[in-house]
């Protein structure tokens, strides 16, 4: 039995979805007409955005303080699952203790606090939600990545997405290889036909050891990191961590996946989640490409790419990582290329800076939302595809809808 917390986001996305799902069209177009991510323009702060945050467990914290290392941003509210790492994280934020609110509604008190922007941190299956109270309070958004773990919450973002527009808001997510300039350059040579027409793709995610505890009386034991291994709370490898790579392929060509068939696994002892360990996907692009896809979450020191990608072409060969070199091989561009920087660090410092121009600007189209449309789409159209070991559309998918839901009886509102 589901909770009426549940049932609220249940029937907000699967309404919202079905007003929306003819809006994808326009967002592959969008996606078609994209320029380049620009870099972060020299800071200039004529004012504080009064800023809230959602989730301070590890990564959540470490954003927040990149967040109050920014000189144009003051956070003024926080919420937290966790009373006590809300006022733990808070406390050294500076964040009133008034002001800092635990349980999952937390992020109601946040959104009465009079916060102009709202940064969503925690748990993806609760993002559209959360992001729908955001945008419907007139507040900024700024979430990590994915921003949904189904088809439904999708469309959901999507209509939020063009929602926020239409209300002169921002939206951002939280996306971090577009930043990085080596990987801009490699994308403006494909536009430009470096590669000579498209052949094959090969990319990979690796990722170490996540915790996979037993579910206890409540979820509650999963909301610290264990929730990754939970495909309805995290969306799974290609979701969780593969979806770096797999939107810097859809950002670098401006297509997402039409079909898809692939086989995944779990090979650890004793799982307690239902997340995949490892697997292969091959992927369809609306042009006819192949991209095949690699994928594990193993302690097993494999040598594979990781978070990086080979874009084949009939006459050179691009690379786009996450981290380490990047460069264009061969045709009539050769980019000897550079090393991509500290991406992990660097990148989101980028998009925290241009978030707050974009705020302060005005500039309200909000790419990176409608971009993660397809390279969200993509990466469920993965994790079906190899879950159920066949070959699946895209058009299957979506006319499916099918949703993922969690139990939340007996948790904290």
């Amino acid at each position: 039995m589901m909770t009426g917390q549940s049932l609220t986001r249940r029937t907000f996305v699967e309404r919202t979805a079905a007003a929306t799902v003819p809006l994808l069209a326009a967002a592959s177009t969008a996606l078609a007409q994209e320029a380049g991510a620009k870099p972060a323009a020299a800071v200039s702060v004529e004012r504080k955005v009064r800023l809230g945050f959602v989730g301070l467990g590890s990564r959540g914290s470490w954003i927040a303080n990149l967040f109050k290392q920014h000189p144009g941003y003051e956070i003024v509210a926080a919420a937290d699952y966790f009373e006590e790492t809300v006022n733990t994280v808070g406390e050294r934020l500076g964040v009133p203790a008034g002001k800092r609110f635990s349980g999952l509604s937390g992020y109601k008190r946040v959104l009465d606090s009079g916060v102009e922007a709202l940064v969503l941190k925690d748990i993806p299956y609760f993002y559209p939600e959360q992001a729908a109270a955001a945008i419907d309070a007139g507040v900024h958004l700024y979430t990590a990545k994915p921003f949904a773990v189904d088809v439904p919450a999708v469309f959901a973002m999507q209509a939020l997405a063009k929602k926020a527009t239409e209300k002169k808001l921002c939206f951002r997510v939280d996306y971090q290889l577009p930043t990085d300039e080596a990987n801009q350059e490699v994308k403006k040579r494909i536009a430009a036909n470096a590669l000579g027409g498209l052949a094959h793709i090969y990319s990979g995610g690796t990722c170490g050891k996540l915790p996979d505890p037993p579910v206890g009386p409540t979820i509650e034991n999963l909301f610290r990191r264990a929730w990754y291994s939970h495909i309805g709370l995290s969306g799974d490898l290609l979701l969780l961590y593969d979806i770096h790579i797999i939107d810097g392929v859809v950002w670098s060509l401006g297509q997402r996946a039409v079909a898809a068939g692939g086989y995944a696994r779990i090979v650890r002892p004793d799982p307690h989640g239902d997340r995949s360990d490892c697997g292969g996907v091959v992927f369809q692009l609306q042009d006819g490409t192949c991209w095949t896809h690699a994928t594990q979450l193993l302690q097993n020191n494999a040598v594979m790419y990781n978070l990086a990608a080979d874009i084949m072409g009939l006459e050179a060969t691009a690379h786009i990582a996450y981290s380490g070199q990047v460069f264009i091989r061969g045709g009539s561009q050769h980019y000897s290329g550079a090393a991509s920087g500290s991406i992990y660090a660097d990148g989101a410092k980028a998009n925290i800076a241009e978030f707050y121009r974009c705020i302060t600007q005005g500039e309200f189209d909000n790419a990176t939302a409608h971009r993660s449309v397809d390279s969200t789409l993509t990466g469920i159209l993965g994790r079906e595809a190899m879950l159920r070991k066949t070959w699946l559309t895209m058009d299957e998918l979506i006319k499916e809808g099918k949703t993922r839901e969690v139990n939340l009886r007996g948790l904290k509102t």
